[in-house]
């Protein structure tokens, strides 16, 4: 294979296993060094020593790394920058499923939170980081990951459909970026994966239909994830883009919709207009602001 990604350095949550740790096994083979963020230390661990010992030299790192606090974010990135001396990539794809039927379950403010603060506020606050580290270096390309459930709805998971909703939202809201600091964010948004994830959604525990029709569901193959990755991270014309991996080998770009009609006056699409073209400038002072403050 071709080593496409020589010279790069990739940071990934959730890596330790599912289609997070065959990320990381793609990106080394395509050459790049990997730095994997997770809670799950002996998995974690075992896989970069995995990943060590089949490249025959140290391509890997591994940090204990709860993704909803800023410092192990920080202490993520900032071990990429020491062990192989920067961030091109990263694929922030921690997140859990359990107890996303969340309607009638208990009044439990952890119950709820938890669910939106890996999901959702994990992805903001790593993309965040991600952007001043890489933006320092001249680019690179991040990659969050969604869901289908990200346009989807199903009472049955509910809350896990409006935080995949919010990484979406987030995801197309990052596109400007590219033009103020070369940094591409895109989000993964794949159909059903034979995962672990994907047990923890089917509630198995309370008779719910909803695990009936998930048993019955087409799954998406790993490899056609890992390539719709990698199609992200390696094609510089994705940028905002909530591509699809789905069942048969299908990966394709789920488009927004379009603009309502009736706000499109010629007056209004002026002032977009407008205000688009001073945004650059308003964030590229905000990213010199934010390097200043952040020591970078």
């Amino acid at each position: 294979m071709t080593k496409s990604l020589e010279g790069k350095v990739a940071v990934l949550t959730g890596a330790s296993r599912n289609i997070g740790k065959a990320v990381a096994v793609e990106l080394v083979s395509r050459g790049a060094k990997v730095v994997i963020g997770d809670i799950l230390d002996k998995q974690g661990e075992e896989t970069v020593q995995e990943l060590n010992n089949s490249a025959g030299s140290k391509v890997a790192a591994y940090i204990h790394t709860d993704v909803t606090k800023y410092d192990d974010n920080v202490a993520l990135f900032k071990l990429a920058e020491k062990e192989f001396g920067g961030v091109d990539i990263a694929f922030l794809n921690a997140g859990i499923g359990t107890n996303a039927n969340t309607m009638f379950m208990p009044l439990d403010d952890k119950l709820d939170e938890r669910m939106l603060d890996i999901n959702t506020t994990a992805v903001v606050k790593g993309t965040k980081v991600a952007m001043l580290h890489m933006a320092k270096r001249g680019g690179g390309a991040i990659v969050n990951t969604a869901s289908v459930a990200g346009f989807l709805a199903s009472p049955s998971v509910g809350i896990y459909a409006a935080s995949k909703h919010g990484v979406v939202g987030w995801t197309r809201s990052c596109g400007i970026f590219k033009e103020v600091c070369n940094v591409r964010v895109n989000a993964l948004c794949p159909y059903w994966v034979s995962t672990d994830l994907k047990t923890d959604l089917a509630n198995k525990t309370n008779n719910d239909p909803f695990d009936t029709m998930v048993s019955s569901a087409p799954t998406t193959d790993m490899e056609t994830v890992v390539e719709a990755v990698m199609r992200m991270i390696e094609d510089e014309s994705l940028n905002s883009t909530t591509l699809l991996a789905l069942p048969g080998n299908v990966i394709r770009a789920q488009e927004p919709i379009p603009p309502y009609p009736e706000i499109l006056s010629e007056e209004y699409l002026s002032t977009v207009k407008k205000y688009q073209a001073e945004s650059i400038a308003f964030y590229k002072q905000q990213l010199a602001d934010a390097l200043k403050r952040y020591g970078l």
